[in-house]
């Protein structure tokens, strides 16, 4: 039997920022969905959309990422997803902000390529696959620290 097509939603203004990324993950095999605000991305998940993983921007209009992140917590929405946050805020407040939400990994955009985020992406869904309950968000958001 195939394995299902894993799925990737992207959250972000950035259209330049989207279209690269699509591009890369419908390259690699993923069903892509994307939102250009926190609120757009909200309607779309509790309309039942539940993506495999979430790559989440922080900054953008209406509603921000670290706004949706609350909401998605606070309502138990997306338990399975691995949500990565995909930024270019890189301060230390802001890291921890993103860690105490709970979120798989912490991913400031300047520091990697597309392909190299695309490569986090697939460990991590090895990761969670392998150990569909454990949660470790720290990598990549520990070398952001440095």
């Amino acid at each position: 039997m195939a394995e299902k097509q894993p799925s990737v939603f992207i959250v972000d203004d950035d259209e330049f920022i989207l279209d690269v990324y699509s591009v890369k993950f419908r390259e690699k095999g993923y069903k892509v969905e994307i939102a250009m605000s926190g609120q757009e991305a909200l309607e779309k998940i509790k309309q039942g959309f539940s993506p495999d993983i979430m790559l989440l921007d922080i900054v953008m209009p209406k509603m921000d990422g670290f706004e949706l992140l609350k909401r998605i917590r606070e309502e138990n929405l997306l338990a399975g997803t691995v949500i990565v946050i995909l930024t270019n805020l890189g301060q230390k407040e802001d890291i921890k902000k993103g860690l105490d939400l709970k979120v798989d990994d912490y991913v400031v955009k300047a520091y990697f390529t597309p392909s190299e985020i695309a490569k986090k992406v697939e460990d991590l869904l090895l990761k969670k696959k392998n150990n569909p309950t454990g949660s470790d968000n720290t990598d990549s958001a520990r070398e952001s620290e440095k």
